[in-house]
Parts: C-alpha cells; structure tokens; sequence
C-alpha cells in the first residue's frame, strides 16, 4: 500500500458538533466524506448548543457554554484540556484539524498539540478579532488591531473585554503548536496576513450535490436565505426590490431566516409598498427550504461585509440559480461576474435593482447563468475537491513530521 492510499486517523475538532451552522455543517460533511473513502475520522466539540433540540453527532464531547460562562471557558476551558489530552492517548491520531476552537475549547487545548500534525482552518476572524468579525458596531469595517481599541470602539464591554484579551494572548503564546493556517477564501488570507497571521493556505467550502432544480416558471422571483441581520443587507435588496417591482409587478421576493431585524425589514416593506409581494418564509427545514427555494430566478446575497465565504452562494449555484452577489469578501471568487450572475457594489441600491431587471425581464439568461453556475459549483466548490485538498494537507503534514523526528 502506497503511502497514498494508507488510511488516516484524523481528529476534527469544533466549538459545536450539532448540526447547527454552515461551520458545522462542513465539519460533519468532511467527516462523513473522509470516512467513505476509508479513513478514521472522529469530532471532537463542545456540548454546548446555540440550536434548541439539535442533535449532539461528535465522537467525543466536553463540557460547553451558552450563558455568561462561556466568557470565561472561552478563553481557558479545562474540561477541553483533559477531555482532549484523554481522546489523543486514546485514539491517537495522525493528525488534528482545527476549525473553530476559540468560542468554546479555547487556546488550553494547543499545548497538547504540540508533537502532533496540526492544521488550523479559520472558518472565522477570531486570530484577528475577538468577536470574529472584524465589523465596528456602527457595521463599518474594523481597520485596527486589536487591543484597547476594542474596548473604546465599544466592541466588548470592559469585562468582556479583559477575559478576550488573556484568550488573545494565551493564544499568541500557544499557536506554535499548529502547523498549517488555512483561510476559507483569497480575500480572508489577505486580512489575515496583513495583521501577522501568515503564511495562509487556502481551501474553500465544498458544497454537496444536488439535482438540478426544475426550469423556471411565472411569476420572476427573487430569493434571500440568511440571517435578518443588519449586516447580511436584506434592507438594500427590499429597497432595490421596490424599484424593480415599478417595471416588473408580477416579481415575488422570498426571505428565508430570522434575526434580530427582521421587525424593521417587515415594516419596511410596507412602507415600501411591497408587502403583498414578499413572503417572509422564517426558519424552515432544509427541503422545505430547497422547495421553496427552487422557485427563484434569482438568489441575491447582498452582505455589507467582508465575509469570509458564502455557502449560501455555491448552494443556489449548486441548485442551478443565477446569483446577484456583493463584490466584498468571498463573493468576487465564488461568482463569475455575467456568467453565473452579477457582482454589485455593497450597499448600491440601484445597481442591484438594475440587475434584478435585467435577470428577472429574461428568464433564458437567467437559466443559462444559473446552468453555468452549477457547472462552476461542481467543478471547483465540490465537497470532494474539499475533501481531496484537505487530504494532501495532512499527508504533507505527516509526513513533515515524520521527517522532523527522524532527523531528531
């Protein structure tokens, strides 16, 4: 067997091991997808669940919090510490992949990593941030270093605020211990390099296939699926939406989510005067998602910020949709602008609502770009092309380290 083909032992590890997120949720698919090609491969997480009733699926678990404890388990959590020092004597794996560890397990685990293969994908901008986002509260991008600055932009409160930045320096004193940083898209590396987290490799999100959706049937619709947040910019698409419903009346508008703004969104489609045509579909299962979804001509993703990928985009390639998209973060990479959709500016009302019109008046450019988007999906955002990437890290990973102790 050649050292190619051997199987591995692999140890993913998360905050959350429930089904809950699009972290999550690639975790488990790179888990499932590893073990169908023959590989050990076990999760370790938190117990804890941001989800009520969703179902803990880690190997191992470890105590976690969603209350005002986690402020202090995020930052040194002993029960991750012993759980992990007893799973790693146990199991002993090849090698450790990291995802998102700052939020629950905290730094205490990366002693333990120290003689193992270690690869950290950042699936956040936590290494840089301490709330993840790098976005000010007034949802304009975060330009600082992190320190006091935190603390008088209003970040963190001063508690807060005291315990992130001991989790920040554990977490310099101890990143030695990984081997390999992995960023999710080009424009992510860029932000973590610039502020000292380098070198970064990059592996995107894969997405799992699916059939092609039906063809495209009356009335033109437009879908949204996220949070109903500020920053994921629904109020621009309600507004461009408007302008587009002047030259196309019969346009629907479909909002899958829920979130903290989503009281204004709605009072702001009434004083638009869309409200008859926008159905606000909440937090729905999956396939009653996809069904709904499956309708659209287009799916527009219109985020303010800089987000790291965008699972919501190569899912609605995936489906066979032509995607309208903001040109910040990840979506220039994923979207091929006037092949598989369009790119706007963030924040550019009309330019998005020229686009919407220009999609939504000629149903067989949307189909063409929403057939090319599914092409670009299958080809370059698989979850085996993930799968394959994340394959040749650990091997090169162990194999580094085999090296590194033979010559010691």
């Amino acid at each position: 067997m050649s050292q190619e083909d051997k199987a591995l032992k692999i140890l993913l590890v998360n905050d959350i091991g429930r089904p809950t997120g699009g972290a999550e949720l690639q975790m488990l698919s790179l888990r499932e997808g590893l073990r169908d090609r023959g590989h050990d491969v076990r999760l370790f997480s938190s117990r804890a669940s941001l989800v009520a009733d969703s179902e803990l699926l880690a190997d191992y678990s470890c105590f976690g919090s969603d209350t005002k404890l986690q402020v202090l388990t995020q930052t040194v959590n002993p029960f991750a510490y012993w759980q992990l020092r007893k799973i790693l004597s146990e199991f002993q794996p090849d090698v450790v992949h990291l995802r998102i560890f700052l939020g629950q397990l905290s730094p205490a685990i990366l002693p333990l990593l120290r003689d193992i293969p270690c690869l950290y994908q950042m699936a956040m901008y936590r290494p840089i941030c301490p709330v993840g986002t790098k976005i000010l509260p007034d949802n304009s991008p975060c330009k600082y270093e992190a320190g006091i600055v935190c603390l008088q932009q209003g970040c963190l409160t001063p508690q807060s605020w005291a315990v992130l930045m001991v989790q920040r320096q554990l977490w310099q004193y101890c990143r030695g211990a990984i081997d390999c940083l992995v960023a999710l898209s080009y424009g992510m590396k860029a932000k973590l390099e610039a502020e000292g987290i380098s070198p970064v490799e990059v592996v995107y999100n894969g997405v799992r296939e699916r059939p092609m959706r039906p063809a495209l049937s009356n009335p033109p619709t437009v879908a949204f699926a996220g949070r109903l947040v500020v920053t994921k910019g629904v109020e621009v698409l309600l507004r461009a939406f408007s302008v587009a419903r002047n030259t196309i009346p019969q346009a629907r508008l479909l909002i899958a989510g829920k979130g903290e703004d989503e009281t204004n969104l709605r009072d702001l489609a009434i004083v638009l005067d869309i409200k008859p045509a926008v159905t606000w579909l909440g937090h729905i299962s999956r396939p009653l998602l996809e069904k709904n979804l499956d309708r659209a001509w287009i799916q527009v993703v219109p985020s303010l910020w800089a987000e790291p990928f965008g699972n919501v985009t190569t899912e609605a390639m995936m489906r066979g949709t032509a995607v309208i998209a903001s040109a910040v973060g990840a979506q220039p990479e994923i979207v091929a602008d006037g092949k598989t959709g369009f790119l706007v500016p963030p924040g550019d009302v009309e330019a998005l609502a020229t686009k919407l019109i220009l999609l939504l008046e000629d149903r067989s450019l949307a189909e063409q770009m929403g057939r090319a988007g599914r092409d670009r999906a299958l080809t370059e955002f698989s979850e085996d092309k993930r799968n394959d990437r994340f394959l040749e890290i650990y091997r090169r990973l162990q194999a580094q380290y085999k090296s590194k102790t033979s010559v010691i």
